[in-house]
């Protein structure tokens, strides 16, 4: 498996202008490789979640090495039309009427919530040719934060085993999502309650979806033992197609956002580096999660060490997190450029103009042709998101 940290940390980005989003073409290619691996030995389809990532002009690349994509509403769904230039595999938690005629026109698979939402719409999809599925709830999940748990008790998200009676007329596949950057041993547990709560009604279907959550392009994933699980899945059910479709897992760390120190504040006791970026704006899932994201260079700071706390640019107050300290002691200075690593899925996709403050752009780095700019953004951007 490639060393991406020693990648990065021989990544030259001196010359680039920040703020920036930065997609590591290489990076991005040992991820695809992996996802490649599974749907050849496993015999499985892999389709990509635009709910993680959905940076269009990487979707040849994407659509390259997978079975198609998942869309969570209609402008996802005419996303992959047109730019993946297939139909999408559609799930939404509701499906609202205005908009579900032109849902079922992009996709090719739609999966229903409830048993209501199925009864209403399913059968005009079935007349388009569409395949239906049913999500379900296994009432089993080894995530631990319930804001990221589909299966808590009180899960607005999905069907329970106790609510059918008999298996819908019509729906042809089973979608269950209970993952999150989890390991193959959580999939297991997962197969184990979601057979053992509706594998009755197996012989009725098709097609199963297993959701996200599956992180294969993590250093310490056991790819071999997921492709066995997924064997013995199939050899007990080989009738069935066998779906994945994670987000993380296709861009999980392949690029980063590139931030300037442009002030220096000291305050009770702490340094703080007041940065062109934000944490509320372009990092949500720091402060929503929360977790600490990786520095290229830096590490957490321990007792005794000089650490720095990182400030955002937008005014609210909690938009800052710490502290980090440098790998070779550095003390920064004005003009410094700090590199937040692993910035590419579930980043772009909920980067907000708040406060009126700009997107950074998003580039592409090929280590045999440099950087390209995919996007920049600007005032007539905010503007248009506000009327």
């Amino acid at each position: 498996m490639i060393d991406k940290g020693a990648v990065l940390g021989a990544w030259d980005l001196s010359e680039v202008p920040t703020p920036a989003y930065i997609i590591h073409r290489g990076l991005l290619d040992a991820n695809l490789e992996i996802a490649d691996r599974i749907r050849r030995e496993a015999g499985v389809e892999i389709i990509v979640a635009l709910k993680a990532n959905a940076t269009w002009p990487i979707f040849d690349m994407l659509a390259a090495h997978s079975d198609g994509a998942t869309a969570s509403s209609l402008c996802e769904a005419r996303l992959v039309n047109e730019y993946m230039g297939v139909k999408a595999h559609t799930y939404a938690p509701v499906y609202a009427e205005s908009e579900f005629d032109e849902i079922a026109a992009y996709s090719s698979h739609i999966t229903f919530n409830s048993l209501s939402q199925y009864e209403r719409y399913g059968q005009r999809a079935i007349e388009q040719g569409i395949s239906c599925g049913l999500r379900v709830n296994p009432e089993y999940s080894t995530v631990s934060t319930d804001l990221y748990n589909p299966c808590i008790a009180e899960s607005r998200l999905g069907v329970r085993s106790c609510d059918i009676t008999a298996w819908p007329k019509g729906v042809e596949g089973l979608h269950f999502h209970s993952l999150c950057e989890s390991r193959p041993s959580d999939l297991e547990a997962t197969l184990r309650a979601v057979e053992e709560r509706f594998g009755g009604w197996f012989g009725q279907l098709k097609w199963i979806n297993m959701g996200g959550g599956h992180l294969f392009t993590h250093d310490d994933y056991d790819t071999d033992y997921l492709i066995e699980i997924l064997q013995a899945f199939k050899a007990r059910h080989p009738h069935l197609r066998v779906i994945l479709e994670p987000g993380s897992a296709f861009t999980w760390d392949t690029g980063v956002l590139l931030s300037r120190i442009e002030d220096i504040v000291h305050n009770g006791g702490r340094t703080t580096l007041m940065l062109n970026v934000s944490f509320a704006c372009h990092m949500p899932d720091t402060l929503e999660m929360p977790y600490k994201p990786a520095i290229v260079g830096m590490h957490d700071g321990g007792e005794g060490e000089r650490s720095y706390w990182m400030g955002g640019n937008s005014c609210l107050a909690g938009d800052m997190y710490g502290s980090w300290a440098f790998d070779d002691g550095h003390t920064p200075q004005i003009g410094d450029r700090i590199i937040f690593r692993d910035m590419i899925h579930y980043t772009l996709v909920k980067t907000t103009m708040f406060n009126g403050v700009s997107h950074p752009s998003i580039l592409l780095y090929d280590p045999t042709h440099g950087f390209t700019t995919l996007r920049e953004f600007g005032y007539e951007d905010y503007k248009q998101r506000m009327g």
